[in-house]
C-alpha cells in the first residue's frame, strides 16, 4: 500500500508497519547524508512519497565533516597537481596536502593517471562550465530549505579567504579569475593587511590573499543535514535503519530489507557517497570511482581569537573552519582504501603552519576524525538514470562539493524524475558519459 503522509516514529504502536511486513513508497533513497536527504526532501516536496534507507543516522557519514563552505575552492574543480615539483613532493610524502598507502597504489593507479589526464586545464575549464549553474544556485537553494527548516542561524554570509604565500601562487590563479570573470563568480584580490581586516586573527605569514564574497558556509553541517532530516518527516517522509546492500529487484520494483522490514519501490536512488560501489558493483555498475580520505580535529582558540569565514592555505592544503564545535581544522587528500585504518599524519603535518598562521589552542575531542570523499576521475557528479536498470537513479559522487551541491543536485534529479523543467542541462552528469 502506499505510504502519502506518515511519519516512521520509534514507538511500535506508531511504525507504520510491522516487522517482517511489506510497504511501498514511491521513491527509495538509500544513503542518509546531505545529499540523500536533500534528494529526498526535493522529492517529498513535490508529493511523493519517499523513504531514507541508511545503517546511521542522517549526516553522521562522511557529511559530519568538511569544511562547512558552500562553494568552490576557486573556479576549477579540485584537481590533481600537474607540475612535476609538486607531484615529487606529493611522492615522497613531504607535502602536507596529501598522502597515501603505498600498498594501495597498484589499484588506485589507473583511475590516478585518468584524474590526472582530466585535470588539464582545458578540461578543468571545462568541468567548471558544467557545473556553474549548480554552483551558482547551491546557496540559494540551501537558503530555502534552511529556511523551511528553521536553521538560518547555521549559515553564514560572509565569503571565505584563500591565501597565498608568495607572488608566483597568485599568479597561478590567473586563469581561474578570468575564467571567473566571465562566469560571474566574485572574487576580490587582497595584499595582507586587506585579509586581515577581514580577519584581525590572522598572523601575517602569507602574502596574498583572495576573499570570494559570494561563497557562504555553515557553522555545523551536521545540524544542516539533520535539520532538512527533521523537515523531511514533518513534510510525510519516511526514515529507516536498514543496510543498502541488500537492494535486489523484485518483479518490477526495487526492494530494499530494513529493521521494520521489506520495503519496495518502483524508484531507487542511489546517494551513498564512498558506499555506493557495495551496491552497484553487485547489479554489475562500475562507476570509475575512487575515495579521498580527508581528516578534521577541533581547537579552542586562544585568548579572544576567532574568524568569521573558513579560511584556506593554498600552499599547506588545510582550511580553518570555525564551527560550533571548536576551529575545525581540515587535511587535504588522503589516497588509500576507504576502509583502511586511520593514518591521521596529515592532521600532524598541517598543524604547525596552521598554529603559526592562526592562534590554535587545544583540541577539544581526545582524536581526529575521517571520513572519505566519493570521488570521479572527472570531478563531476553523477546524476540521473542507470542504463539498463529501470528505475534505479544516481546522485552521488560528488567529490569535495557534496555539502556545496546536495539541495542544488536533488532538485536537478527530482526535476529529470518528475518530468519537470530542469534547473540546468544534466547530460554533463549523465554517467553515460564514461563510455562515450
Amino acid at each position: 500500500m502506499p505510504l502519502r503522509s506518515e511519519v516512521w516514529q520509534t514507538a511500535a504502536s506508531e511504525k507504520p508497519w510491522g516487522r517482517g511486513i511489506m510497504a511501498r513508497v514511491d521513491a527509495l533513497v538509500l544513503g542518509a547524508g546531505i545529499v540523500g536527504v536533500s534528494t529526498a526532501l526535493q522529492l517529498v516536496k513535490r508529493g511523493l512519497s519517499v523513504a531514507i534507507v541508511d545503517r546511521q543516522r542522517p549526516g553522521e557519514g562522511t557529511s559530519y565533516g568538511n569544511a562547512g563552505v558552500l562553494g568552490g575552492a576557486g573556479v576549477y574543480p579540485t584537481g590533481f597537481p600537474r607540475d612535476l615539483g609538486t607531484i615529487l613532493r606529493v611522492g615522497l610524502k613531504l607535502a602536507p596536502f596529501a598522502n597515501y598507502y603505498a600498498a594501495d597504489l597498484p589499484r588506485l593507479a589507473p583511475w590516478l593517471w585518468s584524474y590526472y589526464r582530466a585535470s588539464r586545464e582545458p578540461l578543468l575549464q571545462e568541468g567548471a562550465r558544467f557545473q556553474r549553474p549548480l554552483m551558482a544556485n547551491a546557496v540559494a537553494e540551501h537558503e530555502a530549505l534552511m529556511t523551511e527548516a528553521n536553521a538560518l542561524r547555521y549559515l553564514r554570509k560572509d565569503g571565505w579567504l584563500t591565501l597565498y604565500y608568495d607572488d608566483a601562487a597568485l599568479k597561478g590563479m590567473q586563469g581561474q579569475l578570468a575564467l571567473g570573470t566571465e562566469l560571474g563568480v566574485a572574487a576580490n584580490v587582497l595584499d595582507t593587511a586587506g585579509a586581515r581586516a577581514l580577519e584581525p586573527s590572522l598572523a601575517p605569514v602569507f602574502a596574498h590573499a583572495i576573499h570570494w564574497p559570494d561563497i557562504a558556509s555553515v557553522s555545523n553541517p551536521l545540524g544542516v543535514t539533520q535539520a532538512y532530516a527533521k523537515l523531511f518527516t514533518k513534510l510525510g517522509g519516511l526514515i529507516i535503519k536498514g543496510d543498502a546492500r541488500s537492494l535486489h529487484r523484485s518483479g518490477d520494483r526495487w526492494r530494499v530489507d530494513t529493521d521494520e522490514g521489506a520495503l519496495d519501490s518502483p524508484n531507487a536512488i542511489i546517494c551513498l557517497g564512498p558506499w555506493a560501489p557495495d551496491v552497484l558493483e553487485p547489479l554489475g555498475i562500475r562507476l570509475p570511482f575512487a575515495v579521498k580520505r580527508g581528516y578534521h580535529w577541533h581547537f579552542s582558540s586562544q585568548g579572544n581569537a576567532a574568524l568569521k569565514r573558513p579560511v584556506v592555505d593554498t600552499l599547506n592544503g588545510y582550511v580553518l573552519a570555525p564551527m560550533e564545535q571548536g576551529m575545525r581544522v581540515t587535511t587535504g587528500a588522503e589516497f588509500a582504501r576507504r576502509d583502511a585504518a586511520p593514518t591521521p599524519v596529515q592532521i600532524d603535518r598541517v598543524l604547525p603552519h596552521a598554529k603559526k598562521l592562526y592562534p590554535l589552542d587545544k583540541p577539544v575531542e581526545p582524536k581526529p576524525w575521517m571520513g572519505a570523499r566519493p570521488c570521479v576521475y572527472d570531478m563531476r557528479p553523477v546524476i540521473g538514470r542507470a542504463p539498463g536498470h529501470p528505475g534505479l537513479w544516481f546522485n552521488t559522487a560528488h567529490n569535495h562539493y557534496g555539502l556545496t551541491l546536495g539541495p542544488v543536485t536533488g532538485k536537478l534529479l527530482a526535476d529529470i524524475m518528475t518530468g519537470a523543467t530542469p534547473v540546468c542541462d544534466p547530460a554533463p552528469f549523465s554517467i553515460e558519459r564514461f563510455a562515450r
